[in-house]
């Protein structure tokens, strides 16, 4: 027996061990989110609502589109029902659960999910949910998923993964169980999460503050004639980045082009890297014929980087850059003029600005979902004397490193509760622990 397989040899008496097609029907859905005239209009529950919730409620916001009368019975929801991710970026990403509790007549499971419905003579839904959370279980379908760049199971690999059966009565004590503790520790994650949060929003007044006024409460301040920046100290300047800064961005070479790529050494960075504070490091090395070729910048320690493009939070974030690297072109390379303005309050004037900088890249401003080189060079930010701006900069480092420390500790806090509901619920499914006598 393989050694991902190794809990089966330990089930309590009674137990047995089944393939899911043994107890669960299971199909992998077809239905896409394009609408086609002539269908019946159905809420689709797509890949995100799955990945991202435990439980399938009416309260959950679903998309709109079209199915058929055959897909609509093929892939309707039912309570009970069970939907795993299929298809990811991430091998991890595969067999993810969520469990349906609430449904409706149009309420429809979309592509890349397939859709498991236990036989209820055999299996509860619940326990079910709970097996496909342990990882030592849906291990085996991360590993039957088949890609390089993009993962898919196989539809027959769902049918013969591996669960433990208890009896009835033993899978609702079981889940039963699970509800009532992992609601608790998911309490205490909560509890935490708060912590993190409001040292989140403590850590972006007090650099908001110092890039805005400095740490002299005393003063004397002037309106700097920027909207989303208001007040600065009368004897500051307003200047445009492009006036302190060289600005500019990268390129992607030819992924296929082996010249580009083969025995890189320098390296190339793209635009993940601003959902850090500072690059010291990359993953991925361009070889002398593309920096020549491909117009790519050597950029030097102290050059600030900007995502322009991006989903989420990304597009006009900003990260100072600690080594010698080149980048793609979804960043701007900001290299400051070390006599005008230091590298990290500029970071930190990016930081400030962030919110304008969305506002001007979303749909609403002049290019839609992105932000251009110009956009940057543009941005007026506010220029202290420079001897200032490091011990701002400075005073920044000392205040922010107590919220750190505080954040390491709460981030290990998290960290742990979250592995104690993973062996919690993979201890109870596979027998190991007496959910009567917890």
């Amino acid at each position: 027996m393989t050694s991902h397989l190794q809990w089966a040899q330990h089930v309590p008496p009674g137990w047995s061990v089944k393939p899911l097609r043994a107890v669960s029907d299971y199909v992998v859905s077809n239905v896409d989110k394009v609408p086609v005239e002539g269908e019946q209009a159905v809420r689709l529950c797509n890949y995100s609502d799955v990945y991202n919730n435990e439980f399938i409620t009416q309260q959950l916001e679903f998309m709109v589109s079209t199915a058929t009368q055959d897909e609509i019975r093929k892939f309707g929801l039912l309570v009970d029902d069970v939907i795993i991710t299929k298809d990811s970026e991430s091998w991890d990403d595969i067999g993810v659960p969520a469990l349906v509790v609430e449904t409706g007549d149009d309420l429809v499971c979309g592509y890349h999910l397939a859709l498991l419905r236990p036989r209820a003579s055999s299996l509860s839904g619940r326990f079910l949910l709970r097996c496909l959370q342990a990882r030592l279980l849906r291990l085996q379908l991360e590993l039957a998923a088949n890609g390089v760049t993009r993962f898919g199971l196989p539809k027959s690999d769902i049918g013969s993964m591996q669960l433990p059966v208890p009896p009835l009565a033993i899978q609702v004590a079981i889940a039963e169980y699970l509800d009532r503790e992992t609601a608790r520790l998911d309490a205490l994650v909560a509890a935490k999460q708060r912590v993190l949060d409001l040292l989140g929003e403590k850590r972006k007044s007090i650099i908001a503050t110092a890039v805005r006024r400095g740490f002299d409460t005393k003063v004397k301040v002037r309106d700097s004639g920027v909207p989303w920046l208001g007040e600065i100290p009368a004897h500051w300047e307003i200047r445009k980045v492009g006036y302190l800064s060289k600005v500019g961005n990268g390129s992607t070479p030819e992924r296929d082009k082996a010249a580009y790529w083969s025995d890189g050494f320098f390296p190339w960075l793209n635009s993940s890297v601003v959902n850090q504070d500072e690059v010291t490091s990359s993953d991925q090395f361009v070889s002398e014929t593309a920096l020549r070729e491909c117009h790519l910048p050597r950029l030097q320690p102290g050059t600030v980087l900007v995502a322009i493009t991006g989903q989420g939070k990304t597009r006009g974030q900003a990260v100072v850059l600690s080594i010698e690297a080149t980048i793609n072109q979804h960043m701007a390379f900001v290299a400051p003029n070390p006599k005008l303005i230091d590298s990290w309050f500029l970071r930190w004037s990016f930081y400030r600005a962030y919110d304008y900088l969305r506002s001007i890249s979303d749909d609403a401003g002049g290019t839609k979902g992105a932000l251009t080189c110009e956009d940057v060079a543009s941005l007026r930010i506010p220029v202290p004397p420079l001897d200032e701006q490091q011990a701002i900069v400075a005073q920044i480092g000392s205040e922010t490193a107590k919220l750190h420390a505080v954040r390491g500790a709460t981030e290990r806090t998290i960290a742990l509760l979250k592995e104690r509901r993973g062996a919690v619920i993979a201890a109870a499914v596979t027998g190991r622990l007496d959910v009567a006598a917890a």
